[in-house]
């Protein structure tokens, strides 16, 4: 795991083979690992910063973030994955511990809404995220809002 490569980019800055990559990953952990068939070129990605780990070309992790007032009123992160390969490495701490770290720099804020899979939810609270008790069904998965102040 030593040559992971960290990368924070605008959707301009990407080279045609990172948003391959990246968005290989998301059909590859959403669509096909998640049995869910659903838009994930959603003409937001124009509007993100995209974070990601690679090592050798391939994503490892990836989310991408959003500044106050495109997804939520507040600044948010979201399409948060670790691919089948990478996980039980701990990159998904990391790729969070950098979206905050990224929201608080460049959007001076602290205050973070996502929508998370029920299943991660004692993860995020470990990020200081609180649930606030807003559930719904997304795609057949179970999703609740957390907020973060």
């Amino acid at each position: 795991m030593s040559n992971i490569i960290w990368k924070i980019k605008t959707f301009e800055e990407f080279t045609v083979p990172e948003l391959y990559q990246v968005l290989k990953a998301r059909v590859d952990v959403f669509v096909v690992e998640q049995n869910c068939p659903y838009p994930d070129l959603d003409d937001y990605d124009q509007k993100a910063i995209h974070i990601w780990a690679e090592e050798n070309g391939k994503v490892l992790a990836y989310c991408r973030v959003f500044d106050k007032g495109i997804k939520y009123h507040e600044t948010s992160i979201g399409r948060v994955l670790t691919t089948e390969n990478a996980r039980g490495k701990s990159l998904g701490k990391l790729l969070i511990q950098y979206a905050v770290e990224t929201i608080e720099n460049r959007f001076h804020t602290s205050e973070i809404r996502i929508s998370a899979q029920d299943y991660l939810l004692k993860f995020y609270a470990g990020f200081g995220f609180e649930d606030t008790g807003k559930k719904y069904m997304e795609d057949d998965i179970p999703h609740t809002e957390m907020l973060k102040k």
